[in-house]
């Protein structure tokens, strides 16, 4: 897969520490070391944990990272432990085993002072990890962004266009742009004011679906193409 490039607009971005430019970087040679590395510090700046940790787990179900990992699942699950130990070896992660009666599972903190601080307090009984439901961030959950979604699915970025995005972006829920420009993908009509008409009537009229709760999905397309047929004319 190419990659399409940065997309314009804003975009997400991660601290990074320059100490892992200087000094691990130019160590590091495993290609699953240094992946495990990076995604490691991806996670920990998306929680909202006292002390920040991940499970073996929480690498292996992460679809989209694993994906990248190797072709078949074990080659993937064997690229992870690889890349887990090499981290450990190097001492960029410190991984202490779960106490009793709690099943033992690995958890992996980075090497800094907080880090260092969790691993003793477990090891000392101080401290051990509450039942966490909260799912961790997925590389998959992370949209792409309005610029992004136009280009892929609608047509070329115009400045003009990318003003008309910046201003839905202000009034409108992702979720609901993501569902506009669907609908124009869906009837084939890739227009950005027919997107903007159908967000304009779901603010001002509600959402069609809801309209008529006993509208079948037949029903339903019929109302958008009534409703937004002029915006298809060329």
């Amino acid at each position: 897969m190419k990659f399409k490039g940065f997309p314009p607009g804003k975009v997400s971005f991660t601290s990074i520490p320059s100490l892992f430019f200087t000094e691990l970087l130019p160590q590091i040679e495993n290609i699953h070391e240094l992946k495990v590395t990076l995604y490691a510090l991806w996670q920990v700046t998306r929680m909202e944990k006292t002390f920040k940790y991940l499970r073996e787990r929480d690498f292996a179900e992460d679809a989209w990272f694993m994906r990248g990992m190797g072709v078949t699942s074990q080659a993937q699950l064997q690229a992870l432990a690889e890349g887990l130990s090499q981290a450990v070896a190097r001492g960029t992660f410190l991984r202490v085993a779960t106490p009793p009666p709690e099943e033992e599972q690995h958890l992996y903190f980075f090497n800094s002072p907080q880090g260092r601080a969790a691993v003793k307090a477990i090891q000392e009984g101080n401290w051990r990890p509450g039942k966490d439901t909260s799912p961790n961030p997925s590389l998959s959950i992370e949209r792409p962004n309005i610029f992004q979604l136009y280009e892929e699915n609608i047509g070329p970025l115009t400045p003009l266009i990318a003003d008309a995005l910046r201003d839905a972006e202000s009034i409108y829920s992702a979720t609901w742009i993501e569902e506009a420009i669907a609908i124009a993908v869906k009837n084939n009509v890739r227009k950005w004011n027919y997107i903007e008409a159908i967000l304009h009537s779901w603010k001002e009229e509600g959402r069609y679906e809801r309209k008529d709760k006993r509208h079948s999905e037949k029903d339903s397309q019929t109302y958008l193409e009534d409703e937004f047929f002029k915006f298809t004319e060329h």
